[in-house]
């Protein structure tokens, strides 16, 4: 009875997940662009790029080359590169006849307190502010997404239609190699279950999370929380912004995308381990507990039935085989619509319990990497 009743506890969270859970696995938060607008406010696209020369030419030019109706500039700030990142970004402009719509500027030394992205983005946004007026909007971008042509577009008219001042995207990350295949989607996956859409979009719920690769923000809202001073020191740098603009009695908007993408690799495990062992600590608020409490809860939910299901063939326990048989099934049916987005074989599903595993190890060597004085490592800076 008791392997029966432990069996039991990951289908009944599978249940309550699938049932309660926000509709997270069902991955079908879009934007829509069937409406036009009369008007089409003015945007300006801040652009904190770091050692980014091999993917700054074709972000530059999914910009540059946006179907926008309403002005549109972009400023690129080269935050202490120590490549060709400002070089390649002028050519780009000027090779596409769009010099005029680019200022690239040299980041300042990162000054205490702040983090290197958001430092970067503040001195775009000072650049702008006070030299112009505000634009109406502000596009947070990073160095190596690629816009659909008509992204710029669908962001404002979402904006602007459903009354949001903060519109975010989760891009399309790559997905070619097989450490990318096996993880890059339950990445998203997992990003869904912790912060399913429908609720961050509702604005009788508290919950706010957004996606740093493109995000849409006002310059009423961005102005009202204090500007990007007001996070300066957030290493997840989205979800707290999109939880600032929430607060403050603003509406928000995250979805997905299939046509604006991440240039981004993960061709190799240790990249992708080391990105999530970046921030997966300071997701749980650097809590011992919490700590605990997360590596349980991946072990109940995701490893219990598939070892189960080993365990009642090896014993011939049929009713332990069929609640756990059930428990997978529900496990890769809440899976395959991130899948689908992926374009991979549904086979990759069955995977779900060994990737879960992988996740739950890089949860806790990020505690490690935090214990160590290592942790928020990324493109040669370490914070505190």
């Amino acid at each position: 009875m008791v392997v029966i009743i432990v069996a039991a506890l990951p289908l009944g969270i599978w249940l309550f997940l699938l049932l309660f859970w926000g509709n997270f696995w069902r991955a079908d938060c879009r934007l829509d662009n069937s409406q036009v607008l009369s008007h089409y406010p003015s945007i300006c696209a801040v652009i904190p790029a770091r050692n980014e020369a091999e993917a700054i030419a074709a972000s530059l030019i999914s910009l540059l080359n946006q179907d926008y109706a309403g002005k549109f500039s972009i400023v690129l700030v080269d935050d202490n590169s120590g490549d060709r990142t400002t070089e390649i970004a002028l050519e780009t402009a000027t090779q596409l006849g769009k010099s005029d719509r680019l200022k690239v500027i040299t980041g300042k030394p990162l000054v205490s307190g702040w983090k290197g992205k958001l430092w970067a983005m503040h001195q775009g946004i000072e650049s702008v502010s006070t030299q112009a007026i505000a634009p109406d909007y502000w596009l947070f971008t990073d160095a190596d997404i690629q816009h659909d042509g008509n992204n710029l577009t669908q962001l404002v008219t979402k904006a602007e239609t459903a009354d949001l001042d903060l519109v975010s995207l989760m891009v399309l990350l790559r997905c070619q190699s097989f450490w990318e295949k096996l993880l890059i989607p339950a990445f998203v996956f997992f990003f869904q279950k912790l912060y399913p859409f429908a609720w961050a979009n509702d604005p009788r719920k508290s919950m706010a999370a957004a996606a740093g690769g493109c995000i849409l923000i006002s310059n009423q809202a961005l102005t009202s929380i204090g500007g990007v001073a007001r996070i300066k020191n957030a290493l997840i740098d989205d979800c707290t912004l999109a939880q600032a603009v929430k607060s403050s009695g603003k509406n928000i908007w995250l979805g997905l995308s299939e046509t604006t993408i991440s240039l981004r690799g993960y061709d190799h495990l240790q990249v992708i381990w080391d990105t999530i062992a970046r921030t997966a600590y300071t997701q749980l608020n650097y809590s011992p507990l919490l700590l605990i409490g997360a590596v349980v809860g991946m072990v109940i939910t995701y490893l219990i039935a598939p070892v189960g299901l080993v365990w009642g063939l090896v014993t011939n326990n049929w009713l332990l085989l069929s609640i756990c048989i059930v428990t997978c099934l529900l496990m890769i049916w809440a899976y395959i619509p991130t899948i689908r987005i992926y374009k991979i074989a549904w086979a990759w599903g069955l995977l779900l319990p060994a990737i879960a595993f992988l996740y739950t190890l890089m949860t806790i060597d990020s505690a490690f990497k935090y214990y160590q004085g290592k942790g928020g490592a990324w493109k040669g800076r370490t914070y505190d």
